[in-house]
C-alpha cells in the first residue's frame, strides 16, 4: 500500500501541474505555498514545532538550505516542463535521472553494478532520446524550430540533470549525515528552507509588479503541498519495511510513477505520443527493470 501510494502521489504531483494550466493557475505562486504546506504538514506529522534555532548547530543543516534551494528550482522546472514538453515527456526525464546518483554510487560509495545494471544505465540513456523525440503538436504544425529544440528537448534534458543532481546530494547528505532519529528535522527544514527561497523571489517580483497576487494559487499550494509531503513520507514507509532492497524499489517506484503518469497523459489529458515516445516510454521500463533487478 506504500508503494502504491508513493507512485499514485508523486504521479499526482505532475498531473497538478497539467491542471494549473488549464485552470490558469500561477504554478509558480502554487509551487512557493506548497512548500509551505509540506513544512505545516510535516510539522503535524511528527507532533512538534520545528526547533529551528538548534537546527543551525547540526552538520546536516547547510545542506538543508542548499536542498530547500535545490527543490524550488527543480519543482518550477517540471512544471515548465509539464506545460510545454508534456506530462509524459516531463516524467521520464525526471524519474529516469535514477541513473545520475546511481552511477554516482559506483564512483563514491563502490557500490557494485553487473553487466545487467550497467545495461539498463546504458538503455535509460537511448530510452530519454526516443521520449524526447520531437514530434509536431496539433496547436503548431509548423513550430519554430529553435523553440521545438528547446521545448522538446533542451529543457527535458535540463529537469534530468536537475533531478539528477537533487537525487545525488539527498544520497550524499543520507549517506553521511542523516539517520531515523534526525530524518524528519531535515526534511522539514529542507520543505521550509524552500518556501523562504521560494517567497523571497515571489516577493521581489510582486513589489516590482512583475507579478499579480492570485489568492486560489494558495488553495493549489495546499492542494499540491499535503501530497507532495506525503509522497516522500509513504517512499520512507517503503523503505523502512524493505531496506535491504532499495536498490529494487527505488526504480519500481519510479517505473510505476512513468507508466501512471503516460497513461494519464494519454487517456486523460490527451497529449499525442507518437509511436517513438511510446517506444521511449517501454524502453525507460525496461531500464528501471535492468537496473532494479540486475546483478
Amino acid at each position: 500500500m506504500y508503494l502504491l501510494g508513493s507512485i499514485v502521489l508523486s504521479s499526482y504531483l505532475t498531473i497538478a501541474f497539467k491542471l494549473c494550466d488549464r485552470f490558469n493557475i500561477n504554478k509558480l505562486q502554487a509551487i512557493v505555498f506548497n512548500y509551505l504546506a509540506c513544512a505545516i504538514t510535516g510539522s503535524l506529522v511528527i507532533g512538534a514545532v520545528p526547533d529551528y534555532s538548534g537546527y543551525t548547530a547540526e552538520p546536516w543543516f547547510f545542506y538543508a538550505l542548499m536542498m530547500g534551494a535545490l527543490f524550488f528550482v527543480t519543482f518550477n522546472l517540471i512544471a515548465l516542463a509539464v506545460q510545454k514538453s508534456g506530462l509524459a515527456v516531463a516524467s521520464v526525464a525526471s524519474k529516469l535521472s535514477l541513473i545520475i546518483p546511481f552511477t554516482v554510487s559506483i564512483f563514491l560509495y563502490n557500490e557494485t553494478a553487473g553487466w545487467m545494471k550497467i545495461a539498463g544505465i546504458l538503455l535509460a540513456l537511448v530510452a530519454v532520446l526516443f521520449t524526447l523525440y520531437p514530434s509536431k503538436t496539433n496547436n503548431s504544425p509548423t513550430p519554430n524550430p529553435s523553440r521545438l529544440t528547446f521545448d522538446k528537448i533542451i529543457l527535458p534534458l535540463i529537469v534530468f540533470i536537475g533531478t539528477g543532481m537533487v537525487d545525488t546530494t539527498v544520497k550524499y547528505v543520507q549517506h553521511h549525515f542523516i539517520t531515523d532519529a534526525n530524518n524528519d528535522d531535515y526534511l522539514i527544514s529542507s520543505f521550509t528552507a524552500a518556501f523562504a527561497v521560494g517567497f523571497l523571489y515571489l516577493g521581489t517580483l510582486l513589489l516590482r509588479k512583475k507579478e499579480k497576487f492570485q489568492p486560489i494559487s494558495v488553495l493549489a499550494g495546499i492542494a499540491i503541498g499535503i501530497p507532495n509531503y506525503f509522497s516522500i513520507w509513504c517512499l520512507v514507509h517503503v523503505l523502512k519495511n524493505f531496506g535491504d532492497s532499495s536498490s529494487v524499489i527505488i526504480p519500481v517506484n519510479n517505473m510505476g510513477i512513468v507508466l501512471f503518469s503516460a497513461l494519464v497523459a494519454w487517456s486523460i489529458f490527451k497529449e499525442k505520443l507518437t509511436r517513438t515516445n511510446w517506444f521511449g516510454i517501454a524502453l525507460s521500463i525496461a531500464a528501471i527493470l535492468l537496473i532494479a533487478f540486475g546483478k
